[in-house]
């Protein structure tokens, strides 16, 4: 595939990145006492690629509180790429501290991509806008050596949609009742990008006499199935599976009401969980910044929202006729007109901070008033006129601004918590568009193929599989509609600080892959702030949101919960806990050497089945802990999940990097690349997801202890021996060196550094060693129980001469 060349400014950094390193709000300073134009602070921020020159400055970059967009590139010399959205404020530091950049950025981009979301919708919501006719084009049966088979093609009136779907039911025979004989969904064909049919190729027991095909768009048409004639019959041999369900970037309005309609469609296999915590909404409140200099300036905030009044309310700031006025105001219904004070001269002579004066005491049941960012207010004011206040957001009014209730999608023939569960969730970051595809590509897939898929029955009937698909609907609602690198949830812990002003609004909200209790920046770690303009704003506690506590609710209502999938992007990373360390670089505790090789045989698994759809390879180096391929992220969810809770937790960061020929280098793809690319995304870890339920389903099956053994074993050695342990699967090696009995307090074998194996046992005198495995399934070597009384433990005795 060709990509487009994507929108980044190129920054080539040779010196110490700290120096560029600080955010681009400060909540900890005010600004310069000299008067400054407003216009100098409106800011927006652009995509780069910052060149450092070691691990040391990469975690600089880091605890420095820098938007990294979680991609990372090493290269051979040791020298490291990270993309970061920066300031133009930030872009000028780097050229007064004479640091070499290339700018090949055009802010297009992001205006093209939501251009071509709002064509396909439009598109799309013409060919759905009414229920769709089916005109079904072929119903034949044909047998061969193998068996008996069934063909099918049908049309719908609203093919342009990928995610109408058809479902075929036929009868046993005739006289028989439709849908006796099975039912399936048909898989759509294109060529090129053009809808032409969609299809069905299925093994059948029986000679059907009808056929059914039932739109989930509300048409149905039924035909006569007839016997195929000619030799040009399809081949059966390639298994019919349905997938391609995602034709655009969707919002969380959409994405919602996708997982309503899937769990009204099969009742039976899915149900939606509304989560207890609802979000803050896609709401501010109104503003309006008068003035055209700090000093100068007032800033108005309504106290109702925008939408539920603070729209509606306009100020004026008039110069009265006569000399020597007093300043005054008048309020008319959702209107205020504040008269200025005027001098001898009759010129005005109302201060900013005169006006935030009277406003606080008379306006106070519709505004409330400040300075711009901390600013002394003495400027004399400038009159105005009719100033509406704007919460200036920009979604339609099908967006909803009310608090949002997140919903989850549980998808299980047994929904009763006796099955083994999968938790998947995207979204954390509401830039991350691509995210909810795979959720919702994932859930699709699983629903429509179960009925003649046998792969995803064992899946469906054996495990309880949790899916939300939006964590963060304001937040993506912003991003789509407002500000497009939005990373953050929409809730304003800004409001008594010194950018609570509208030039501030962009940076505005909590960073919820950095808002929970482990390993958090309140606790120590790096890769989270407690600025809350900062994109890695970590909130003004720990689980202070209701995103972030939604999803800890879901873990403790379903201790079924064994595994978790984060789904993130960008940069085609694959990694696991421990996900933050300290300025030290001390991470939180590394899982055994056990546990770390069952992550690894996971990754195997599920790494395979992306590779199957492009051959997309996630990197070795871009595998593993988070520390050891990216960088600490205090207060993530993974972390969260797997210290708290047990549960096995993954992050996917969708969009591996593109080899670019032209350029002779790999490209990223950034958060919204143009739909063709995300589609691949969303397909190839949709089938990534497909490969954690294998791994889940095995886990769900194991019932079979682990074998182990100490190589050297029992026996007379003339020098100190170094003692390994193996096991017939990832397994936990408990141990005690002093002649006790080993239990689950006992110290295990951990990994003896950084991507390195299992640490060993230097045994420099006599010893005798007692050990049992334990697998991640919980199955314990023969059959030992630690707690109890038995001593069925493996035992070696180390004679040292």
């Amino acid at each position: 595939m060709t990509m487009k060349k994507r929108s980044l400014i190129v920054v080539l950094v040779t010196l110490s990145i700290l120096l560029i390193a600080t955010p681009f709000f400060n909540s900890n300073t005010t600004i310069a006492t000299t008067s400054q134009p407003l216009k100098s602070f409106e800011e927006k921020a652009a995509l780069v690629s910052i060149h450092v020159k070691d691990r040391t400055e990469l975690d600089k970059l880091v605890e420095a509180g820098f938007d990294l967009t979680e991609h990372v590139h090493q290269h051979e010399d040791g020298t490291y790429d990270v993309d970061a959205i920066v300031t133009p404020s930030e872009l000028k530091k780097i050229r007064n501290q004479g640091f070499e950049f290339e700018t090949v950025y055009t802010k297009a981009e992001a205006e093209q991509r939501i251009a071509e979301r709002k064509s396909q919708v439009k598109k799309l919501d013409q060919a759905t806008s009414s229920e769709d006719s089916i005109t079904i084009l072929r119903a034949n049966f044909f047998e061969n050596y193998s068996g008996t088979f069934l063909y099918v093609e049908a049309k719908t009136s609203a093919g342009a949609a990928s995610n109408v779907a058809l479902t075929a039911t036929w009868d046993a025979g005739k006289g028989t009742e439709i849908g006796s004989g099975g039912e399936a969904t048909l898989r759509r064909v294109e060529d090129y990008g053009e809808y032409l049919y969609h299809q069905l190729l299925l093994p059948i027991e029986e000679i059907p006499h009808q056929i059914k095909i039932e739109s989930n768009q509300g048409g149905t048409s039924t035909a006569t199935i007839s016997e195929w004639l000619g030799e040009d019959k399809p081949d059966p041999d390639k298994p019919h599976y349905v997938s391609d369900f995602v034709d655009h970037y969707m919002d969380s309005t959409e994405i919602t009401e996708r997982i309503e309609s899937l769990a009204e469609e099969f009742p039976e296999l899915a149900e939606v969980i509304e989560l207890p915590n609802q979000s803050n909404g896609y709401r501010r409140k109104a503003q309006a910044l008068l003035g055209d200099n700090t000093n100068d300036s007032v800033v108005v905030t309504s106290n109702d929202w925008g939408h539920e009044g603070g729209n509606d309310i306009s100020i004026s700031l008039e110069k009265p006729e006569e000399e020597q006025a007093e300043l005054s105001l008048h309020i008319d219904g959702q209107e205020i007109v504040v008269s200025l004070a005027t001098d001898e001269n009759g010129n005005v002579s109302s201060t900013a901070s005169d006006v935030i004066t009277l406003l606080n005491q008379e306006a106070n049941e519709l505004v409330s008033a400040d300075t711009f960012r901390g600013a002394e207010g003495d400027g004399i004011v400038t009159p105005e006129s009719s100033v509406q206040l704007d919460d200036n957001l920009d979604a339609p009014d099908s967006i909803s601004r009310d608090p949002f209730t997140v919903k989850a999608l549980r998808i299980g023939k047994h929904r009763d918590g006796s099955k083994t569960g999968v938790f998947a969730y995207s979204q954390e970051h509401a830039r991350e568009w691509v995210t909810p595809l795979v959720s919702i590509e994932t859930a699709e897939r699983l629903l429509r193929n179960y009925a003649h898929d046998p792969e995803t029955r064992k899946y469906v009937d054996n495990l309880d599989i949790f899916i939300v698909p939006t964590v963060n609907p304001d937040g993506a609602h912003f991003s789509m509609y407002d500000y497009n690198w939005q990373r953050k949830n929409m809730t304003n812990h800004c409001v008594d600080t010194d950018f609570s002003d509208p030039l501030a609004q962009d940076y505005w909200g909590v960073d919820l892959n950095r808002n929970h209790s482990v390993g958090s920046v309140h606790d120590g770690y790096i890769g989270a702030s407690t600025n809350c303009t900062s994109a890695v704003y970590a909130g003004p506690e720990e689980v202070s949101e209701p995103e972030a506590q939604n999803l800890i609710w879901l873990a403790e209502q379903n201790p079924n919960i064994k595994f978790a999938m984060n789904i993130h992007s960008y940069g085609g990373y694959f990694m696991w806990p421990p996900g933050a360390y300290t300025e030290n670089r001390e991470t939180l505790p590394r899982p055994t050497a056990g546990e770390e090789a069952y992550f690894w045989q996971a990754s195997e698994t599920i790494l395979d089945e992306i590779r199957d759809y492009r051959g997309t390879v996630i990197l070795p180096s871009r595998t593993g802990p988070i520390p050891d391929v990216l960088y600490s992220a205090a207060g993530n969810s993974a972390d969260a999940l797997w210290y708290d809770y047990g549960i096995y937790a993954w992050d996917f960061e969708v969009g591996a990097d593109i080899w670019n020929e032209e350029q002779g280098r790999w490209q990223s793809v950034g958060f919204q690349p143009p739909f063709e690319e995300g589609h691949a995304e969303a397909m190839e870890f949709a089938n990534g997801m497909n490969g954690l339920f294998d791994v889940a389903y095995q886990y769900a099956k194991d019932k079979k202890p682990p074998k182990s053994k100490a190589t050297p074993g029992k026996g007379t050695y003339d020098e100190p021996v170094e003692v390994s342990f193996d096991s017939s699967e990832p397994a936990t090696i408990y141990y005690t060196l002093d002649g006790s009995k080993p239990t689950f307090e006992s110290d295990k074998i951990q990994i003896k550094d950084t991507r390195e194996g299992a640490e060993t046992l230097m045994i420099e005198e006599t010893t005798t060693i007692h050990w049992f495995a334990m697998d991640a399934a919980g199955n314990v070597e023969k059959h030992y129980n630690p707690d109890g009384n038995g001593n069925n433990y493996n035992k070696a005795k180390i004679t040292i001469k």
